[in-house]
């Protein structure tokens, strides 16, 4: 992992967009999904409809994952 951002492409509302993340948080977000039992481009898509029109798709799911480390972590 070189901390460097990373391209992935994902389908949101039929169309295909591509998000750099560092290594780290695709792996999370792919954690995550699978947690959720749902394929990564809804939980995307999800993040997508809830941020708001002032914050980037990247910010919005940099901020998803550590918001869900910061619950995992309270739940101890």
């Amino acid at each position: 992992m070189s901390g460097r951002p990373v391209k992935h492409s994902v389908t949101l509302k039929g169309h295909r967009t591509s998000i750099s993340l560092e290594d780290e948080f695709w792996l999370a977000l792919r954690d995550i999904a699978a947690e959720r039992n749902r394929p990564i481009n809804a939980l995307v898509a999800e993040i997508d409809v809830e941020r708001g029109a002032d914050l980037g798709l990247a910010s919005a799911l940099r901020l998803f994952v550590l918001q869900d480390l910061q619950a995992k972590l309270a739940r101890g």
